[in-house]
């Protein structure tokens, strides 16, 4: 089963990337908000250029990461949207770097993962097949600048098979990047 991420609220403390790994989450309250004071994670130009390339290229709306990457990477919380709000600039950054610290140095360290990106169904089919390879492809070039091997990510596209949206909230859902181990890494 898939849960769809929406990039909206990504509200990933960047204290908790170095979760990823096996740090015990905070034991306190107190403990809990001196962690997220925590400054975030300072990302190169290039970094922040890829990751905003990608969050652009994927229609800002959702990563849909599989509940095996959630459970291996405690760090990428399943979000939820907030009222009224679509900005995502710094929760897709926020995700993007923690998927990549938990594939560098976490449970997911040797690990091939799958990008599947998709398309709402309002255009033709190859120009929607194509479209979700590139939303795919800038998600594996955030992650390339992240310290990611491209190697360990396989990209595809599902163009708008799986839409379901009739209305302009059900299509924002539908534009998307997939991500899932690849069986057999």
């Amino acid at each position: 089963m898939t849960r769809l991420v929406p990039l909206a609220a990504l509200a990933i403390s960047i204290s908790a990337l170095v979760a990823c790994g096996d740090d015990p989450p905070p034991k306190t309250a107190n403990d809990a908000s001196q962690a997220m004071a925590k400054p975030a994670k300072q990302l190169s130009e290039p970094q922040r250029k890829a990751v905003d390339d990608a969050e652009k290229e994927t229609g800002a709306t959702g990563l849909g990461i599989s509940d095996e990457i959630l459970q291996l990477c405690p760090a990428v919380k399943p979000p939820h949207f907030a009222t009224d709000s679509a900005r995502v600039k710094t929760e897709f950054q926020d995700a993007l770097v923690a998927l990549a610290e938990c594939m560098n140095t976490g449970n997911l360290k040797g690990k091939t993962l799958l990008l599947v990106g998709h398309a709402d169904p309002r255009g033709e089919d190859d120009y929607n097949l194509a479209l979700g390879g590139r939303r795919a492809e800038s998600v594996r070039s955030a992650l390339g600048s992240l310290g990611v091997d491209g190697g360990r990510l396989d990209v595809s596209s599902r163009g708008e098979i799986d839409a379901t949206g009739t209305n302009e909230e059900g299509w924002s859902k539908d534009r998307r990047v997939d991500i899932k181990i690849k069986q057999g890494s």
